[in-house]
């Protein structure tokens, strides 16, 4: 499915997409659905940036209901339901309470007038509409709340996402109406006809082979890294980008013993938190501070940690966490548009900004998880233009990529395939992880697992994931790495105890089964994972 530089430059693109995040996926999965020849470039793992490093919300935006971005709160509901119906396994409804304590900046008559206008820009067509809670109701919903100073409050829906199986599914959507992709495959330079970018040098970061791709359109959907090809592309380019790092935390759920998701404000800044359920773990976000650190080398500092340690604490005080408690946390950069006001990180515009360069190459800056589908048709109708001025071709009708499911998502129903893995003895927890990351690509898994027993085992006692999601990993999903495995395939990273340091040598062994490797390169994949793991 990964395709070779051979493969990739056999023929001039129609569409050079560089970058293999959420947005990137999408614009190539449109451009592909348009019957345009497309090719999608990851110089790292596909999602390895800000794509799986959200708050893994597919949001409404109350929080933007603030700003005024009434037009952007309305645009993220209607890619919520559209999310929610080609995506069900990826996407799902989550239950938010939204409480309010005495000396919080939002007043609850704000709170309950942002609820119905929250309701209305949805058209009322969320999964439940807002309900006001008083106190002894929200008590009796989430008992850990700190009583004393407790107002009220609200229920609410909005929708939680895998975000970097999400972007899988979109690539892999791609590769399936006739797009190239490669993760691990570098932009070295960019090709330019009389001042024109016309495509781009392109090394295969894991064999080393280089090769030149023409393209008639180039689309820079880089992320964080946009400004660094903007500048391979036009040395006095002005920089688009204003980034801002988010932080999270992951605890045990048992510590916050919560139900639904908790979005609060903290004491400390009056930022717009959340605690968020995962499992058996709750992941508590995000921070959004101004940073000046290089996309690849983000750090997460014991002042982040104590900022949402802090703040969590506030609301759920009998909680008592510390830094010993973390399990895990991960640092994302929005690639946010510059504000030319300066205004704070927290008040300024997720709208997204689609600029031509000097040499024409088409970069989409800014801009949601949530709302990647209708950006990338933003974008793919910029390239039709582009394509219709130079060669005159027919005008062709945007696909119906809201209608089309998502690899997966083609069945809401998983009872079949539930019934499949639990005939084949597999356990009622791992089944039901499968249901969720695989939906009707489970049967697939169980498949494999029938085919060969030990297959069915555990990779990371108590994990639920299981050893054949490894060869699906490399067999369907491009997996490269142990680290592509247990961070973006299987969330071992996130979830086991250890980080999955004591499954990486087990990793190693079926990938090297399905790639060819050697003992010394089984070793050296367990080693850097556990370096990896370790930082």
């Amino acid at each position: 499915m990964r395709a070779t530089l051979d493969q990739i430059a056999a023929q001039p693109a129609d569409l050079l997409v560089i970058g293999g995040g959420i947005t990137g996926a999408g614009v190539a999965r449109d451009a592909a659905m348009r019957g345009m020849r497309t090719v999608l470039v990851e110089q790292q793992d596909f999602g390895a940036g800000t794509s799986s490093r959200s708050s893994r919300l597919v949001h409404g935006g109350l929080r933007y209901l603030e700003t005024g971005d009434l037009k952007l709160v309305l645009e993220a509901n209607r890619e919520r339901r559209t999310l929610l119906r080609i995506a069900p396994h990826l996407v799902w409804p989550l239950a938010f309470v939204f409480p309010l304590h005495r000396g919080d900046r939002i007043a609850l008559w704000r709170l309950a007038a942002g609820m119905w206008l929250y309701d209305a820009l949805a058209l009322f067509r969320n999964v439940q509409t807002h309900r006001m809670l008083g106190k002894r109701a929200l008590l009796e919903a989430e008992p850990m709340l700190r009583e004393r100073g407790l107002l009220g409050g609200a229920r609410f829906f909005d929708a939680q996402c895998d975000d970097a199986r999400l972007t899988l599914a979109t690539v892999r959507s791609a590769v399936h109406h006739g797009a190239l992709v490669a993760n691990y495959t570098a932009v070295r330079a960019l090709e330019r006809t009389a001042g024109r970018v016309v495509g781009a040098q392109l090394e295969d970061r894991l064999t080393g082979a280089r090769a030149v791709l023409r393209a008639s359109v180039v689309v820079n959907a880089t992320g964080p890294w946009a400004d660094k090809l903007r500048v391979l592309e036009d040395g006095g380019a002005v920089p688009l980008l204003q980034p801002t790092k988010g932080v999270h935390i992951v605890v045990d759920r048992s510590r916050l013993d919560h139900r639904a998701a908790i979005i609060f404000t903290s004491p400390i800044d009056g930022r717009v938190l959340f605690i968020l359920p995962w499992g058996q773990l709750s992941y508590i976000g995000t921070t959004d501070t101004d940073t000046t650190e290089p996309p690849d080398r983000l750090t997460v500092s014991a002042d982040d940690i104590v900022y949402l340690l802090r703040s969590a604490n506030a609301r759920f005080p009998n909680a008592r966490l510390s830094v010993e408690d973390v399990r895990a946390s991960w640092a994302g950069l929005r690639p946010m548009v510059a504000d030319k006001e300066r205004k704070a990180a927290s008040s300024r515009s997720r709208e997204h900004a689609i600029v031509y360069g000097a040499g024409g190459m088409i970069t989409v800056v800014g801009g949601k998880l949530t709302t990647y589908r209708s950006m990338a048709a933003e974008v793919v109708d910029r390239a039709a233009r582009e394509l219709r001025f130079r060669d005159g071709r027919p005008r062709s009708e945007a696909p119906r990529t809201d209608e089309e499911p998502l690899p997966g998502g083609e069945a809401a129903d998983l009872t079949q395939f539930r019934q499949q893995g639990l005939e084949l003895g597999v356990a009622p927890d791992s089944v039901e992880h499968l249901l969720r990351h695989y939906g009707t690509e489970s049967a697939g898994i169980f498949n494999l697992g029938a085919g060969e027993r030990r297959l069915l085992r555990r990779l990371a006692v108590p994990h639920p994931a299981i050893e054949a999601e490894v060869v699906h990993a490399v067999r369907r999903e491009m997996a490269q790495t142990v680290e592509d495995v247990m961070v973006r395939r299987t969330h071992l990273y996130y979830e086991a105890p250890d980080r999955g340091v004591q499954a990486a040598r087990r990793v190693a062994e079926l990938m090297a089964r399905e790639r060819g490797w050697d003992e010394a390169r089984v070793v050296e994949e367990a080693r850097r994972y556990e370096e990896f793991a370790g930082r």
